[in-house]
């Protein structure tokens, strides 16, 4: 396995979005992927060692590659329980939910239920995605942040339940957004901040249109304060 330096994802994605990358990999974590539903640390019941959990409401955990044995290895001796307590007894003694559960994937490090994806860190439930960080059920991506429930999305930081979006920060339930910041409820935008409810523009902020040539000047007011505001 050859892995793939996470400061590098993160450092191409906000250059992309911002023209700069302030942030380490924790940093990020904290400032951006805060409410991110995310795999957490748990440890292998039958080893001690560390892994990563979607769900951490069981009580034992086992590695999905410590729990790959022959096909009988888990079967046990067949005796007559003498009370449903003791069935549950038995039930615990095999009752472990496995933890970084990966699929046809490489280079996923930290994660959980990840299919057919590459370059992964610290994401969940995650199909067809590569180059992506603390993201949870998306799909089709590649170069994405602190993002949910979200597909075929490149370059992208903090975006919810949208599709089709690219270079762009905090969009939600938006698609074709590109080159945008602050959008929500919108379709087929480029160029814009601070809108939500339009769709088919360019060039606008807060649902006002702009020329270009002030709409730049007002960009770099706001990936300053945007940058700032959250260092």
């Amino acid at each position: 396995m050859t892995k793939i330096p996470n400061q590098q994802i993160i450092d191409e994605t906000f250059r992309a979005i911002f023209e700069e990358s302030p942030f380490n990999f924790n940093q990020v974590l904290e400032k951006f992927a805060f409410d991110v539903k995310l795999p957490q640390e748990v440890y292998d019941s039958t080893t001690g060692e560390k892994t990563w959990a979607t769900s951490i409401n069981p009580t034992k955990f086992i590695t999905q590659k410590n729990s790959y044995k022959k096909a009988d290895d888990w079967l046990q001796n067949k005796i007559t329980p003498s009370s449903l307590a003791q069935l549950l007894s038995l039930w615990e003694r095999i009752n472990y939910t496995t933890t970084e559960r990966v699929y046809d994937s490489e280079n996923v490090f930290e994660s959980d239920t990840i299919y057919s994806s590459h370059n992964v860190w610290r994401s969940s439930d995650c199909n067809e995605c590569q180059n992506i960080v603390f993201c949870d059920s998306c799909f089709g991506s590649d170069h994405l942040i602190a993002s949910s429930r979200s597909g075929n999305c490149n370059y992208c930081l903090r975006v919810d339940d949208s599709n089709g979006c690219s270079n762009s920060y905090n969009v939600i339930c938006s698609s074709k957004i590109a080159n945008s910041l602050f959008v929500q409820d919108c379709g087929n935008l480029s160029d814009c901040i601070f809108c939500s409810h339009i769709s088919n523009r360019q060039y606008c902020i807060a649902n006002m249109q702009f020329e270009p040539e002030e709409y730049y000047q007002y960009k770099k007011q706001i990936i300053r304060w945007i940058l700032d505001s959250t260092s």
